[in-house]
């Protein structure tokens, strides 16, 4: 595993550093994993297009689900059963990260370049990072990918090759939220999509205040999901992941 160096770069309060509460924090920096893990510890991410300064962002509100309060729908469960999809956790990131990197049938660019994507690998290597991969035999058709400190989870992205399948990630997710006795697991900015899986909001300073609070709780132990293959029928039928 990987071990940090310590960033070189010191982030602002968001809540000084913006008092428009426009989100914007800062810009420049790097997108090494030190400086990601800093950012992530005080609140920030990077949002910004390809060829575009790194810019550095802290939403007010800033956008939430709380894995207690989570349950999926019936399609969905529905789909689980009939489909029976195999699940993995940390099998694949790099190709995650990738597939959540194409452009998608509605936007022609994505924000995910070259640079971003080799920085959260080496999150990932540093054990900082995690994805979910939905498997339709030896075939990845769908995932997601975060962030992890101590018990913070922060969301990043997600794509689907078939019906339903980022939302078998997402509820996965959900479940180790739920097994950990996760407060919340960060969506950053509100969405349609996102509120209509059971996103709510938290004020920015809640949020601050509560994250400092999560990421010196012991970290989730990701190794247990890694070594399993679960299925969505199984999931779909007992809602857990561990028995």
């Amino acid at each position: 595993m990987l071990t940090l160096a310590p960033s070189q770069y010191i982030f602002p309060n968001p809540i000084e550093a913006d008092p428009d509460e426009q989100g914007l924090i800062c810009i420049g920096a790097d997108l090494s994993p030190s400086t990601l893990f800093e950012a992530y510890s005080h609140g920030l991410f990077p949002w910004f297009s390809e060829g575009e300064p790194i810019c550095w962002w802290c939403p007010e509100p800033r956008c939430i689900i709380r894995p207690h309060d989570y349950h999926p729908s019936k399609s969905l469960v529905r789909n689980m059963k009939k489909m029976d999809y195999k699940i993995t956790v940390n099998h694949a990131f790099d190709h995650v990260i990738r597939a959540c990197a194409l452009p998608r049938s509605y936007a022609d660019e994505t924000w995910i370049s070259e640079e971003i994507m080799e920085g959260y690998c080496q999150l990932f290597d540093a054990g900082h990072a995690y994805s979910i991969e939905v498997w339709d035999g030896n075939r990845i058709v769908g995932g997601l990918y975060g962030v992890t400190i101590g018990q913070g989870c922060f969301g990043e992205s997600m794509f689907s090759t078939e019906t339903d399948v980022s939302k078998m990630a997402f509820y996965t997710l959900m479940l180790i939220g739920q097994e950990n006795h996760l407060p919340w697991i960060d969506c950053q900015l509100v969405n349609e999509h996102l509120l209509s899986l059971g996103a709510c909001t938290l004020s920015r300073q809640a949020y601050l205040n509560s994250l400092q609070d999560v990421i010196k709780h012991p970290p989730i132990d990701w190794k247990k999901y890694q070594e399993g293959v679960f299925s969505s029928k199984t999931i779909a039928l007992n809602a857990r992941l561990m028995e």
